[in-house]
């Protein structure tokens, strides 16, 4: 079944190479290297220059990658206004679109999180290292996805902050005694070392830079990451 296409659950271990990392010149072959590598997902970082200092791509890159290869986007919207610009990039293409909990983005978050299931799209809710676990307690039974963020957003290239996992394991703990579905994704600074902690602590989805479009076998550097 195509990347693209399949019914994920909490169960799967998923690797999702970001293209943040990749040769901008080179999209469309940086994805189907991932793909061929192993990647299961491609996670797409959208950032404004607002809500994080730093300006990646808009909706044109994640429509060049749906366009260009079959799998499954992941888009992470680090802005200021994603209700504003949600519709743009379910058009896209994106399958799940994950926004922020922080105020810094100014939306509201239930309505924000129900605009993108109504329009048939997996909805995520992200939250960065300094911020409250409890702020996203209120709509866990509102979403697919859990991201704690592992770095400060904003630049690859960071260290892991290992001491996000303990948001990690409470979201895991939440999911199980809620019987919750939602997966709980990790991004900044996953490589092979930090994988199996993000795995021991119950996060399912990994998502990973420059520790898998940097390497000198990509192939080899996802299936660390997997733990294989």
């Amino acid at each position: 079944m195509p990347s693209g296409m399949k019914n994920w659950t909490y169960q799967d271990l998923i690797v999702a190479p970001s293209l943040l990392a990749a040769d901008f010149g080179r999209v469309a072959e940086e994805t189907s290297r991932a793909i061929n590598s192993g990647g299961d997902w491609m996670h797409l970082d959208i950032m404004d220059g607002n809500f994080v200092d730093n300006i990646s791509f808009g909706p044109a890159m994640v429509e060049t990658v749906h366009a260009t290869n079959d799998v499954f986007l992941d888009v992470h919207l680090m802005i200021q206004r994603p209700d504003h610009y949600l519709p743009r990039f379910v058009a896209a293409g994106a399958d799940m679109i994950t926004v922020h909990v922080e105020p810094e983005a100014t939306h509201d978050v239930g309505a924000t999180l129900a605009a993108i299931r109504a329009a048939g799209v997996k909805a995520g809710l992200a939250l960065n290292p300094a911020t409250e676990f409890e702020s996203v307690v209120p709509f866990l039974d509102q979403i697919d996805m859990l991201l704690c963020m592992t770095v400060v957003p904003g630049f690859g290239g960071q260290s892991f902050m290992g001491d996000m996992m303990a948001k990690v394991e409470r979201a895991a703990a939440i999911r199980a005694e809620k019987g919750l579905s939602y997966h709980i994704e990790v991004d900044g600074g996953v490589d092979p070392d930090t994988a199996p902690i993000c795995r021991a602590a119950g996060a399912n989805v990994l998502v990973a830079g420059s520790s898998t479009f940097k390497a000198a076998d990509m192939k080899a550097a996802v299936s660390a990451i997997r733990g294989e």
